[in-house]
């Protein structure tokens, strides 16, 4: 296997996984103007593939669903292993929001109203998210337990 006669210089591009040259900061900077720019370019194209009739909202939906699937796959990645826990017990905080939700969609009046289904998938809802909030929790606690000091025993 033959070097580069860059390969010892100061500066040099270095071979990250797979032997591909790795840039510096102007990697990141780049390809985060090429996400912002791709996000820009597709946004209208739900309105230009209708035809110049009404889009559905659905597809707005999708569009933001596919979006924040690949955002959370890069925040959580990026995230260092240390901080996966803390990282956890944030998303269970989050997840209180859910229970709003699910409070909302198994007990207003409009939703009353409306069909069972309604009522059993918030009622689903709201049991799911407390599990995940009170899991959260011990899984925290726990955490913060193995960095206290334990008192020698007697």
């Amino acid at each position: 296997m033959a070097l580069s006669p860059q390969a010892g210089r100061e500066g040099a591009p270095q071979a990250g996984r797979g032997g591909a040259p790795q840039a510096g900061r102007g990697g990141a900077a780049r390809r985060a103007l090429a996400s912002i720019t791709a996000s820009l370019v597709l946004l209208p194209l739900p309105a230009l593939a209708a035809g110049g009739e009404d889009v559905s909202p659905l597809v707005y939906q999708l569009m933001v669903f596919v979006i924040a699937i690949f955002v959370g796959y890069y925040v959580v990645w990026s995230v260092t292993p240390a901080l996966h826990t803390p990282l956890m017990s944030v998303t269970n905080a989050i997840s209180s929001v859910i229970v709003v939700g699910a409070l909302l969609a198994a007990g207003v009046s409009l939703v009353a109203a409306g069909s069972g289904l309604a009522k059993l998938f918030g009622f689903l809802a709201l049991v799911m998210a407390s599990v995940n909030i009170f899991g959260g929790f011990l899984v925290t606690q726990r955490m913060l337990g193995m960095y206290k000091k334990r008192e020698p025993r007697k």
